[in-house]
């Protein structure tokens, strides 16, 4: 079953919230946490 395009918009804020979340982190260690997080839940977008 696909997307709207409003439920992709939707995705696509939850995305560049949470990226711009990453690059604002100065500690090193909590980005990379929030690099990780990104990540998995790209990874299980594809997934589904």
């Amino acid at each position: 079953m696909g997307m709207t395009d409003k439920q992709f918009q939707s995705w696509v804020r939850f995305l560049l919230e949470d990226l711009r979340e990453f690059k604002e982190e100065k500690d090193p260690e909590k980005q990379m946490a929030k690099l990780e997080k990104i990540l998995d839940n790209l990874q299980k977008t594809l997934e589904d």
